[in-house]
C-alpha cells in the first residue's frame, strides 16, 4: 500500500496521483507539483488515502509544497500574460498566412514556457511562426494541434440540453461514439439533432447504450414473423423502453396491434415472410400467450390523483347537500367487526372487564324489577 493524493490541473480534467511526502492535504487545497512540463499549480480533489501499488501506472512524483497566497498572485499574473500572448500569436498567424484557428494559450506556472493550442484541417508548417513568437515573447514556445472535441472542452459552453458541456464538466476522457448507437436507440439520424456543438456525435449517446443493448436482446427483430394471442403476423414497430411491439396480423393487416414482448412467440426472426408449411395454431392455444394481469390496482394518472386529493379536502357542493334519506344514519351504519387478532393483551383484558361489568349491572336490574311477595322476598316462579 502507498499513500497518495489526487489532484486536477483543470476543471473537468483528468485526475492524477502524487506522493504527499507525509503532508496532510484537504479537498480544495492548492498544491505545487513537478511534472514533465515543469512546475505546475494543481488543486487537491481527494485527500490522503492508501491504495494498492498495482493501481499505479507510473512512478509517483512527489508534491513540492502546499500552495501559498503568493502563488495565487502568480496565477493571476499568468492569466494576464496569456491574454496578451494570445493576441500577439493571432496577429503573427495572420501575417504568416497560416490556415490554423487559435484556441487557447497557457503559461507554465514558473513562466518559462507558453503553450498555444490550435485546430486545423490538415498539417501546418509553423516553424517560422515559432521563431517569430520566441523573439517577441522571449520564452519557450510550443504549438499543439488538437481536435474539435478538445476545442469544445477547453472553451466550454452550453449544449442543446441547456446544460454545460459534459466534456468540460466531468468527462476525463472521450469515449468513442458511433452512428450505430443512434440506430440502436431509435434516434433520428439527422446530423443536426444527434451532433454536439463541436460537430461530432454527442457524447451522451454512450451513457444509455448498455441499457439499450440489453433491451434489444429481449425484443424481436424488425419484420419478424411471430405468433400473438390474436393470431400470427409480422412485426412492424418496436418500442424498446416500453418493451412492446406493433404487429400486423394476417387476419387484419391494416390495423397494427400492440403486444408486450412476453406475449409473442417468434417463428422466424427478421425474415418477414411466412415460413413454408407453417400451420397456425388454433386461437384457443394462442390465447394462452396473453399476459395475465394480476389483481393490480388501477393506474391513476397525475390529474386523477390531484382531483381525488382536492375532492377529499374540499367536498363538492352536491356532496355536502346530499339529502338525509340517502345518507345512512349513524345508528343504521354497519359496524366493522373487530377481529380478535387485532386486539392486544391489554385490550382483551379491558374488553372482558367491561363485559363482566355489563352482565353484573343487567343481573342487578333484573332483581330490582321482580315482583315481591310476603316478607319482601321475590315470588317463586310459577310452575
Amino acid at each position: 500500500m502507498v499513500e497518495i493524493i489526487s489532484v486536477r490541473f483543470k476543471s473537468g480534467g483528468k485526475e492524477y496521483y502524487f506522493n504527499p511526502n507525509g503532508v496532510q492535504f484537504q479537498v480544495g487545497d492548492g498544491v505545487i507539483v513537478e511534472t514533465t512540463r515543469g512546475t505546475e499549480y494543481a488543486q487537491c480533489i481527494r485527500e490522503n488515502n492508501m491504495i494498492d501499488e498495482i493501481e499505479l501506472t507510473a512512478p509517483l512524483r512527489p508534491v513540492v509544497r502546499k500552495a501559498e497566497p503568493e502563488d495565487l498572485l502568480v496565477l493571476e499574473k499568468n492569466r494576464e500574460r496569456e491574454k496578451k500572448a494570445l493576441s500577439i500569436c493571432q496577429q503573427k498567424i495572420t501575417e504568416h498566412g497560416l490556415d490554423m484557428k487559435l484556441v487557447r494559450a497557457e503559461y507554465a506556472f514558473d513562466g518559462g514556457k507558453v503553450v498555444f493550442y490550435f485546430t486545423s484541417e490538415g498539417r501546418v508548417d509553423f516553424r517560422a511562426l515559432v521563431k517569430d513568437l520566441a523573439g517577441t515573447l522571449h520564452t519557450r514556445i510550443e504549438l499543439r494541434q488538437i481536435g474539435v472535441r478538445d476545442e469544445a472542452k477547453l472553451l466550454g459552453g452550453l449544449g442543446i440540453c441547456g446544460k454545460p458541456f459534459c466534456c468540460s464538466q466531468f468527462l476525463e476522457e472521450f469515449q468513442p461514439v458511433s452512428i450505430k448507437m443512434a440506430k440502436t436507440q431509435n434516434l433520428s439520424l439527422n446530423p443536426t439533432k444527434i451532433s454536439g456543438t463541436c460537430g461530432r456525435l454527442m457524447c451522451c449517446l454512450k451513457y444509455e447504450q448498455e441499457a439499450y443493448e440489453d433491451l434489444v436482446k429481449h425484443a424481436p427483430k424488425q419484420e419478424s414473423f411471430v405468433e400473438t394471442p390474436d393470431g400470427a403476423g409480422t412485426v412492424s414497430g418496436i418500442n424498446l423502453l416500453r418493451q412492446t411491439v406493433q404487429v400486423r396480423l394476417e387476419s387484419d393487416p391494416e390495423t397494427p396491434r400492440t403486444y408486450h414482448n412476453c406475449e409473442l412467440c417468434i417463428v422466424r426472426s427478421g425474415k418477414g415472410r411466412r415460413p413454408e408449411g407453417y400451420v397456425e395454431p388454433p386461437l384457443e392455444e394462442l390465447a394462452k400467450l396473453r399476459r395475465q394481469e394480476e389483481d393490480a390496482p388501477p393506474v391513476l394518472t397525475e390529474e386523477d390523483s390531484l382531483a381525488a386529493a382536492i375532492e377529499a379536502a374540499f367536498p363538492s357542493r352536491e356532496r355536502r347537500e346530499e339529502p338525509e334519506e340517502r345518507r345512512p344514519s349513524r345508528r343504521n351504519r354497519p359496524r366493522r367487526p373487530r377481529m380478535e387478532e387485532e386486539e392486544t393483551g391489554f385490550e382483551q383484558v379491558d374488553r372482558r372487564l367491561r363485559e363482566e361489568s355489563r352482565d353484573h349491572r343487567n343481573n342487578n336490574r333484573r332483581r330490582r324489577h321482580r315482583p315481591k311477595g310476603k316478607g319482601g322476598r321475590p315470588n317463586a316462579p310459577q310452575e
